[in-house]
């Protein structure tokens, strides 16, 4: 991985004639007064009578070929109000200045932190050569405004300006607070500030790196810089057949609505699935390097976002089972996907539905409901390893995609190598345990054991209502009515499946930690019917009936959870 990494403060981050520029098409500026607080807070706290020696600013990512012009690939936001701190302090100093008099004191002091921190301002035509070029959206404000420190407009703004504008008056107000009309008093306060703000820096050669770095550090705000990469790349490559503004305009306004529908955070994980819905697997690691080589041209590009917006849809309705288009099928198989808390399904549903969707809903449906059968017998039950069910998925999403499996009934077919076969689903639930501790482990457990009553009486209970409870045959904390099971015992079979049945709540609390003898006439009179069946069964509970009873719900499950 090519990439440098120094310690800077900002005083040297700003020196020897360097310069600094948000990508074009970088989000906007977006802080806001809890974070303009935060950082005046940590910086006056820099001067207290037992201050820190410094105040870690942490990661700036930043691209250059020739280490003097950086692209801030991660830390814009801090960098823009680092720069606008400046601009408060310089028109500070020059609201404090006779403004007949060139050497007066307080002039010039302006004039140096602006040499320092700011840039060149030509004296004659007020053109800035600033230190820091902002995005598309928010540099000409600042360059015709903020550093010139003309009058500031308040109409006509978009968003991010008016943070812009609002932040530096912020600061200015600050500054103004702490210093008064003491112009020394605002020097020494930067001067003090910028030796001991401090930065991690990174420096990239290209975006290829830049995405690695993303994808390493364990940094607040890593996931959304990595969004913002791809698209920094994928506009730039829209932007090199100079596209009328209404293009580019149109196309920005599909990303933010993707990345607005989905949140910043779940973007990367919905653009590897988007990606594995139709070409070959690609790892994580390696996305952005498969996309930036596989993206050359504008055509590519347009492409690409578009049928991004298209899928972006469909990825967020997989998310969630209640959003109102889905069947009461559909919404079931989803529901469960979510509660067995399984993603390697998505690609291929994803492109199942773009495929099936218009011509074939029900089928969709079918395919769906296969989808969660595997993955109760897959993930749940077997606890395969995912990697090569990731696999099998990526195949079956680009037969799917490209045409070579035609219907639903295809797809399902495929799914035959992760579909554990009946002898080992039965083994593995007859031995299986799951800690009820865990909400997910328990919601399971409640999904489980109601089918199975379903599968039993026929009686279909909701199996999340509140009025029922998971009752643990032998107790969670048991007492002296339990001491044919030795601790050893009691650890290993608490939580095992065959251990557990239904009850009403009220009934489950009267119970509590009673012995067998106590719990089964309550059991012979309850409203369900695999309590009931236990109470048969059982006259007394050992170990080897909890393998008993665990042996003949495996049977059962094995019926439930098939692909017929």
């Amino acid at each position: 991985m090519n990439f440098n990494t120094t310690n800077s403060t900002f005083r040297q981050l700003m020196g020897n004639g360097l310069s600094y520029r948000v990508p074009m098409f970088q989000r906007d500026y977006s802080w806001g007064p809890d974070e303009w607080d935060d950082l005046w807070q940590d910086i006056v706290a820099l001067f207290d009578e037992d201050p820190e020696p410094a105040h870690y600013m942490g990661y700036l990512v930043l691209q250059s070929a020739d280490n003097r012009a950086f692209e801030i690939i991660d830390g814009q936001q801090r960098m823009t109000t680092l720069s606008l701190l400046m601009l408060a302090a310089v028109a500070h100093l020059t609201h404090l200045s006779r403004s007949d008099d060139p050497d007066d004191p307080q002039r010039r002091r302006a004039e140096q932190l602006r040499s320092n921190y700011i840039g060149y301002l030509d004296p004659v035509s007020l053109v800035s050569r600033s230190k820091l070029t902002l995005n598309r959206h928010n540099d000409s404000f600042y360059q015709n405004y903020l550093v010139p420190l003309e009058r500031l407009p308040q109409r006509g703004l978009n968003a991010s300006e008016h943070l812009l504008r609002r932040a530096f008056l912020w600061f200015r107000d600050r500054i103004e607070e702490l210093a008064g009309d003491d112009g020394q008093a605002v020097a020494r306060f930067v001067d003090g500030a910028v030796d001991r703000l401090f930065f991690t820096i990174i420096t990239v050669t290209d975006e290829l790196n830049a995405f690695k770095v993303f994808e390493t550090l364990n940094a607040r705000g890593v996931r959304l810089s990595a969004t913002d990469l791809l698209k920094n790349y994928l506009f730039s490559v829209v932007s090199r057949g100079n596209p009328h503004e209404s293009e580019i305009n149109a196309l920005e306004e599909r990303w933010e609505g993707i990345v607005g529908l989905l949140g910043s955070e779940s973007f990367p994980e919905f653009l590897r699935v988007f990606w594995n819905s139709r070409n070959r697997l690609v790892r994580k690691a390696d996305l952005f390097k498969v996309i930036r080589d596989a993206i050359r041209d504008r055509s590519a590009a347009f492409e690409l976002i578009r049928d991004m917006d298209r899928s972006a849809r469909v990825y967020a309705a997989l998310r969630s089972p209640e959003e109102g288009s889905w069947t009461a099928e559909e919404r079931d198989s989803l529901a469960q996907l979510q509660m067995f808390n399984v993603r390697q399904p998505l690609a291929v549903l994803l492109a199942a539905f773009e495929r099936f969707e218009e011509n074939d809903r029900g089928g969709f449906g079918r395919f769906l409901k296969a989808i969660a059968v595997v993955s109760f017998r897959y993930n749940v039950i077997c606890s395969r390893q995912s990697n090569e069910q990731e696999v099998v998925y990526n195949q079956v999403a680009r037969g799917i995609s490209s045409g070579r499996i035609d219907g639903a009934a295809a797809a399902i077919a495929e799914l035959r190598p992760v579909y554990p076969e009946d002898a080992e689903f039965r083994a593995a639930f007859a031995d299986k345990a799951l800690r009820t501790t865990s909400h997910r482990n328990s919601k399971v457990v409640r999904f489980i054991l109601f089918r199975l009553e379903a599968q039993l009486s026929g009686q279909r209970f909701e199996f999340e209502s509140a009025k029922y409870g998971i009752e643990h045959v032998l107790p969670e904390n048991p007492g002296d009515a339990w001491q044919q099971f030795d601790d050893q015992q009691r650890e290993a079979s608490t939580y095992r499946l065959g251990n557990m049945t239904l009850l009403t709540a009220e009934a489950n609390r009267d119970l509590g930690n009673s012995g067998y003898d106590q719990k089964r006439p309550v059991y012979q009179e309850s409203s369900f019917a695999i309590t009931r069946k236990l109470s048969e069964d059982f006259d007394t509970w050992t170990v080897e009936k909890i393998r008993t009873h665990q042996a003949w719900m495996a049977k059962q499950a094995t019926g439930i959870w098939r692909i017929g």
